[in-house]
């Protein structure tokens, strides 16, 4: 949405219809300027977008957009910024990587508001955010901190706001989620209706690409059939129905580590979105799994994602399962999806495992996998960027041979768990606040669980209940 000049009469009417708080107006000189949008509202809460765009003549090192709340209404989740809180005043400074912006560039930030007020009195570096003459008072002559508020201080007890959820997915408030092998490898080989009954979504890995860009396919592996003495479709689909009756539901994933399917333009995602809507009605499948570790196109992926729901309903069942790479920021493809679709988004299983050492939401270190500080500190990262908690799930290996690095014993799963939801049993790392709608955990795979004696589902599973 372009940034548009308020003209005071018709001031109320404007900010219902676009959400636009401030603007700068063309009269005034060339200079920073902030300029901020709902980009939705929900009534009971909204979201917000800040972008800050430098019309001077020279680069800007650092910014500082603060602005007024009236009495009721806050900021929770926030993204591509740091937040200070004065009793009602906000203050958002830029990370590290966003304070440069050289004449004519811009940038942005995002955070969601609870309550119906809007912000005001809004200033960028001490100035007015429309650019107008700075106040008597000087502007701030040091850069603003670039490094995370401390967070050894105990979370509080309410998450942040968050949008409402969409239709009931049909899956228990807490979930554990794994991926059955449509192949055959060193792993123990199962038929699908004899998955352990611990597991409440079963991913089934993988539908093909075929030669159409986009198009995927799906059948029994023939290596997998011989290995079971024989297991047909219309067996498989059977164990659908079985598994089903049980109260459990079964999606298609795309994708894997030699996964191909390449979604570029609106022809592939159209392509996608009718095989996929093919697969569902063929097999009884209640939705898809992206697991794509070969790139990924945001918008045409969004765009299958959409189209295939409105095919559907609003039953779909949409998950992700990125690498942890994938969702180190929101500008990261991956991350970008998840937060584009997120008003149709199931839950996000990111793969906390080879993945050596990555940021957390503090941006301070860099966490090794295999411990409880990186699971919470990159589970907080993507929590505290935008995505509730319900869409946010723990994904770990289950045991010897299930991935090269990264895996972890059960009870650490839960210990991460318990830190997020309940802000007990943490690390070093502690985060923000706690979460206790948080959605559960995801294995890598059934298959390998089964084979290393269900330690992961017979620990994770009954720990879920207990979660708040």
């Amino acid at each position: 949405m372009k940034p548009v000049r308020i003209v005071a009469p018709v001031l109320a009417a404007v900010l219902a219809a676009a959400g636009v708080i401030w603007a700068a107006g063309p009269a005034l000189a060339a200079g920073p300027t902030a300029t901020f949008v709902k980009t939705s509202d929900w009534g009971s809460g909204w979201e917000g977008k800040v972008t800050v765009a430098n019309g001077g003549a020279t680069a800007i090192t650092a910014w500082t957009v603060a602005f007024d709340l009236p009495a009721g209404t806050t900021v929770g989740t926030y993204w591509d910024a740091l937040l200070s809180v004065s009793g009602q005043r906000f203050t958002f400074t830029n990370r590290s990587w966003n304070g440069h912006l050289a004449p004519g560039a811009s940038v942005s930030f995002g955070f969601l508001g609870s309550g119906p007020g809007s912000p005001t009195n809004c200033t960028l570096n001490g100035a007015p955010c429309g650019g107008q003459p700075p106040p008597t008072t000087a502007p701030p002559t040091t850069a603003p901190p670039t490094t995370a508020p401390p967070t050894t201080a105990p979370p509080p007890t309410t998450p942040p706001p968050t949008t409402p959820p969409p239709t009931d997915d049909g899956l228990p408030e807490h979930i554990l989620t794994g991926y059955w092998h449509n192949f055959d490898n060193p792993a123990v080989e199962l038929r699908l209706r004899d998955v352990p009954a611990e597991y409440d979504l079963i991913a089934v890995a993988f539908a093909e690409a075929t030669s159409t860009p986009g198009a995927v396919s799906f059948g029994i592996d023939p290596g997998l059939s011989a290995a079971l003495g024989g297991y047909t479709d219309a067996q498989f689909k059977a164990d659908v129905a079985t598994l089903h009756q049980r109260g459990k539901k079964v999606i298609i994933s795309i994708g894997g580590e030699t996964g191909r399917v390449a979604v570029n333009d609106p022809a592939s995602a159209t392509a996608l979105a009718d095989s996929l809507h093919r697969l569902i009605q063929d097999y009884g499948f209640d939705g898809v799994d992206i697991d794509l570790e070969n790139g990924l196109n945001p918008t045409y992926m969004a765009q299958a994602m959409r189209a295939l729901r409105s095919r559907t309903g609003p039953g779909l069942i949409i998950t992700m399962a990125p690498q942890t790479i994938d969702m180190q920021s929101p500008s990261v493809s991956y991350f970008k999806l998840a937060l584009d679709i997120r008003d149709i988004l199931t839950v996000v299983h990111t793969q906390f495992y080879n993945s050596g050492s990555m940021l957390g939401c503090d941006q301070a270190f860099a966490y090794s996998q295999g411990t409880v500080n990186f699971m919470t500190a990159l589970a907080c990262l993507q929590l505290e960027a935008g995505l509730r908690p319900d869409q946010v799930a723990l994904g770990l290996p289950a045991g010897p041979g299930a991935a090269g690095g990264g895996i972890v014993a059960p009870t650490m799963v839960n210990q991460a768990l318990d830190c997020l939801a309940r802000g007990t049993s943490c690390g070093s790392f502690r985060p923000p606040r706690t979460y206790p709608g948080i959605r559960g955990a995801m294995t890598w795979s059934i298959n390998w669980d089964v084979t290393n004696g269900n330690g992961f589902a017979r620990t994770v599973k009954p720990h879920l209940a207990t979660l708040p």
